[in-house]
């Protein structure tokens, strides 16, 4: 709920729903994921985000709110994950065929880390990355920065030497493309894109990409933004 530049924004309202149940909703279609769980922060401003869990009968579990990477470990070790998959609750058009096709490469090749951004192909906001509970509880024990600590993974993968990783590439690379929610800029630009696709909250990131072609106006309403680097915060 502390965004910087965007307070609130897991819970905004999309089309009739908070933001976060739609993230909620999609990656439930995923067939390869056993079970889900929001992670958020103790800290008080966090409440709404346990209590919309509650309501509709999520698991949450609540850690440190600045050192994200022990939140996400400590999640794993409660609910005993062989490996967690994480993506981030400002992704509403996240596809659960793009987070299955991650885990189908994880199994296939079994490395400690796989992500669809190692090489980023995908437009960002379908961003996903699933590794082994060793490989989280590697990185928990050793990484010290500060950054490494509030971003979860940048230990994992700016190590290649000390883990195996694996990326998923798509055939086509659509990095231009934002659909991460992240300012008022991009929260108008998925809110038009739920807006379009009217009762079906369960399309696919390729219809999103058709109807970008057909009306390219939607890709400029959050053209400008720039991504925040992982080293601000």
């Amino acid at each position: 709920m502390g965004s910087s530049r965007l307070p609130g924004k897991v819970l905004k309202d999309l089309q009739g729903k908070p933001m976060l149940e739609r993230v909620v909703e999609r990656v439930a279609r995923s067939t390869r994921v056993h079970e889900m769980v929001v992670i958020t922060s103790r800290n008080p401003e966090d409440q709404p985000v346990a209590s919309f869990c509650q309501d509709k009968g999520i698991s949450c579990f609540r850690g440190s709110e600045e050192d994200v990477l022990d939140r996400f470990y400590q999640a794993a070790k409660e609910f005993k994950a062989d490996a967690a998959v994480r993506i981030t609750g400002d992704c509403p058009l996240i596809d659960p065929q793009v987070v299955d096709e991650l885990v189908k490469l994880f199994l296939e090749k079994t490395p400690d880390y796989a992500s669809n951004f190692l090489v980023r192909t995908f437009p960002r906001g379908l961003d996903a990355e699933i590794m082994t509970y060793t490989c989280l509880e590697t990185a928990w024990k050793e990484a010290k920065t500060a950054y490494c600590r509030a971003h979860v993974t940048p230990y994992i993968y700016e190590n290649p030497n000390r883990f195996h990783l694996e990326g998923l590439c798509n055939e086509k690379n659509y990095s231009d493309h934002r659909w991460t929610v992240d300012t008022v800029e991009d929260l108008n630009f998925v809110r038009s894109v739920y807006r379009c696709m009217g009762s079906d909250s369960f399309f696919s990131w390729q219809s999103v990409l058709d109807l970008i072609e057909r009306e390219p106006a939607l890709k400029a309403i959050n053209a400008k933004v720039q991504q925040k680097e992982i080293h601000e915060g």
